[in-house]
C-alpha cells in the first residue's frame, strides 16, 4: 500500500482518537490533583487544658496559640530576639530603656494597624491589662514575679506604654503577650475570689471568641471531646496572607496511633516542637520511608527531667536523691531512645546556651555508690532486693509521666530496671497529659516522681521553676511551676542577680552558682536535652524549627503548600 493510502489514514484517526480521549481524561483528573491544598492537619499527642496564655503553662498550649496569639517580641530561628508586634526592641542605646531611681523604665511601641480578630484595634491598654491581672496573686498566672516586679504601666498614647520596673530587669527586651482589654478587662474587673478570673476568662469559657486572638489565624473550634482545634485565617491580620484555609490540630494521645494516622494520610504533619511523634518513631519512619516525607532534626532546649516531690520524707533526703541519679545510666538511656541523637543533661542549662557552665560536675553512672548512699540513709536490701528501712517500709516511689507517650513509657521501663538494680522500686502510675499538667503537677498531687519536659526561653532565669516564691499553693491559686517544693536561699539569691544585675560578669557568676546548686541539691533528676524531629509532607514549605520555646507556629503565615 502506498504511503498516504486509506489504511494509513485510518490508523492515524485511531491514534488521534486515543490521544484525544487521554487528554480529555487528564483534563477531568487534573482539577482534583491541581487544586491547592487548603487544609493542613497536624498530629499532636496532647491537648491543652485551657487556652489562657498565662495560666497553666503547657508546650501544646503554647504551640497552638502560636498560630493565633502573638507576643510583642520573640526569639527567631537564629535565636535572635525580634519584634513581632512592636516597631523596635527597647534598649539602652536607643533611649527606650532608662534607669529611674532604683528601677528602670522600658518603653514599648506597638506597630500601627494591629487588630484583634473581631476588628478591635490592639492598643497599649492591652499591655496595661496584662500587668493588672498578672500583678494580682489570686489570678493564677504562672509567672507571677515578672508582673509583680513592675510598679505600674503608664499608657502614653494608643500605641505607646512605659513599664516602670521597681528594679533593673535583665530580660527587659523579652516582651510579653497581650490580653484584649475590651473582652478580658470586664472579666478581670468582676473577679473577686482567688482563681475566679482564671475560671471565667473567655480563653477558658469561650475560647473561639475571635477577639481573643491577633495572629494570622483564629481558633474557630476547640473541642476537648474530639481533641481537635481548628484554625482559620484572621480577616483582620495585616501581615502576609496565611497559606491555608484551615489548620487542624488533631490530638491522638497514643503516639503509636498517631504514627499510624500519619502513615494512613489522616494526619499530614508531625511537628517536632509540639508533643507529637517521639524521636525514635521519626528515625524508624526515615529508615522505612526515606523519600515519602521531609525529615528535619534540630537540637533544642527542651529539657527532659524528673521532678521529685520534696515533701515526701524519702525524697527529702539528699542522699536518696543522689542515689537515684547515680543509678541512672543516661548515656544508655539516650542511646536506647534516640540512637544517641539526644544529649545527656548535667543541669537545666543547655550547652548551647551562653550561660552554660562546663565546670559543673556530672554525676556518672555508679550503682555501687548509689547502694552505699542508700545504706547510709538507712535503706538496706530485703529478700526481694528492694530496700527497706528500720521500720520495714519499702523504698517504693510513685513514678508518673504522660500516658501514651511511647518514648517516655520506654524510658520509664529502662529507669525502673536501673533503679531496681540498686534496691529502689518505681511504681508506674501514668496519667493523660491533660490531667498530669492540669491538676496533678499544678496542685502538687503527685507523691514521688514525675517525668516531663521544661521548655524555656533562651537565657531566661529559672524563677518560675526553681524559686521559693513560685511553689504552687492554694494561697497563690497554684501559680508558679516549682512543683518540687524546692526552697533554697542561695538559689533564690542567684536567680535575683540573674534577673536584675546588668553586669555580664555578675550574670555569668550567678548562672554558674545556680547550676552548682542544682547539681548539689538535685531537686530534679536531669535526663537529656531533646532533639526536635519533624515529619513534614514534601509539599509543605516554610516551616522553620527554632529549637526553643518560641515555637515554629509563631511564623505560620509563612507556611505554604507547593
Amino acid at each position: 500500500m502506498a504511503p498516504g493510502g486509506p489504511g494509513m489514514r485510518t490508523g492515524w484517526r485511531r491514534r488521534a482518537a486515543t490521544a484525544i480521549f487521554a487528554v480529555a481524561l487528564a483534563a477531568v483528573a487534573a482539577p482534583a490533583s491541581a487544586q491547592p491544598r487548603e487544609t493542613l492537619t497536624i498530629g499532636v499527642s496532647q491537648f491543652p487544658s485551657t487556652l489562657h496564655p498565662a495560666i497553666d503553662p503547657e508546650v501544646i498550649k503554647a504551640y497552638a496559640l502560636g498560630f493565633a496569639l502573638r507576643p510583642i517580641s520573640a526569639n527567631d530561628k537564629d535565636w535572635k530576639n525580634t519584634c513581632l508586634q512592636c516597631t523596635e526592641l527597647p534598649s539602652l542605646t536607643n533611649g527606650m530603656v532608662r534607669f529611674e531611681g532604683k528601677g528602670m523604665a522600658v518603653t514599648v511601641t506597638l506597630r500601627p494597624g494591629l487588630r484583634w480578630g473581631d476588628g478591635t484595634p490592639v492598643t497599649a491598654q492591652d499591655l496595661a491589662l496584662v500587668w493588672k491581672v498578672g500583678n494580682d496573686p489570686a489570678s493564677g498566672f504562672a509567672e507571677m514575679a515578672y508582673w509583680q516586679r513592675i510598679d505600674r504601666v503608664e499608657v502614653v498614647d494608643t500605641l505607646t506604654a512605659v513599664m516602670h520596673f521597681r528594679e533593673p530587669w535583665t530580660q527587659f527586651d523579652q516582651l510579653p503577650t497581650l490580653l484584649p482589654t475590651h473582652l478580658e478587662g470586664p472579666v478581670a474587673e468582676a473577679a473577686t475570689a482567688p482563681g475566679e478570673y482564671g475560671r471565667k476568662s473567655l480563653y477558658v469559657r469561650a475560647p473561639t471568641t475571635p477577639g481573643l486572638y491577633n495572629g494570622p489565624y483564629l481558633i474557630t473550634q476547640y473541642d476537648s471531646a474530639t481533641q481537635i482545634i481548628v484554625l482559620e485565617p484572621n480577616p483582620y491580620w495585616g501581615g502576609p496572607k496565611p497559606g491555608f484555609r484551615r489548620i487542624v490540630l488533631r490530638s491522638i494521645g497514643n503516639t503509636a496511633a498517631l504514627q499510624a494516622n500519619l502513615q494512613s494520610g489522616d494526619v499530614d504533619f508531625a511537628p517536632g516542637d509540639a508533643p507529637s511523634l517521639t524521636l525514635d518513631q521519626v528515625l524508624q519512619l526515615r529508615r522505612q520511608f526515606p523519600a515519602r516525607w521531609t525529615y528535619l532534626f534540630r537540637p533544642a532546649l527542651g529539657y527532659e527531667h524528673i521532678d521529685l516531690n520534696l515533701d515526701n520524707p524519702i525524697l527529702a533526703d539528699a542522699r536518696v536523691r543522689r542515689a537515684l541519679l547515680l543509678a541512672v545510666d543516661r548515656q544508655v538511656l539516650a542511646k536506647k531512645l534516640s540512637d544517641g541523637l539526644q544529649m545527656a543533661a548535667v543541669s537545666f542549662v543547655h550547652p548551647l546556651e551562653p550561660m552554660y557552665d562546663a565546670s559543673v560536675p556530672a554525676s556518672p553512672h555508679d550503682p555501687a555508690r548509689a547502694r552505699a548512699l542508700l545504706a547510709e540513709a538507712g535503706w538496706h536490701p530485703g529478700a526481694d532486693g528492694i530496700c527497706r528501712n528500720a521500720r520495714g517500709e519499702r523504698l517504693a516511689l510513685d513514678f508518673r509521666t504522660t500516658a501514651g507517650n511511647r518514648v517516655r513509657e520506654l524510658a520509664q521501663l529502662v529507669l525502673k530496671d536501673q533503679w531496681k538494680a540498686v534496691g529502689v522500686e518505681a511504681l508506674i502510675r501514668n496519667e493523660p497529659a491533660r490531667t498530669l499538667f492540669g491538676e496533678t503537677l499544678r496542685q502538687r498531687a503527685f507523691t514521688g516522681m514525675a517525668m516531663y519536659a521544661w521548655s524555656t526561653p533562651i537565657g531566661y532565669p529559672p524563677r518560675q521553676t526553681l524559686a521559693s516564691d513560685h511553689v504552687p499553693t492554694e494561697a497563690n491559686n497554684y501559680g508558679g511551676s516549682n512543683y518540687m517544693n524546692f526552697r533554697n536561699a542561695r538559689m533564690d539569691a542567684a536567680i535575683a542577680v540573674a534577673e536584675t544585675d546588668l553586669d555580664p560578669g555578675h550574670q555569668k557568676a550567678a548562672w554558674a552558682e545556680m547550676q552548682r546548686i542544682y547539681a548539689e541539691d538535685l531537686p530534679v533528676l536531669p535526663l537529656f536535652f531533646r532533639t526536635e524531629a519533624y515529619v513534614l509532607p514534601t509539599w509543605l514549605k516554610g516551616v522553620e524549627p527554632t529549637g526553643h520555646s518560641a515555637y515554629s507556629s509563631l511564623w505560620a503565615e509563612q507556611w505554604r503548600a507547593e
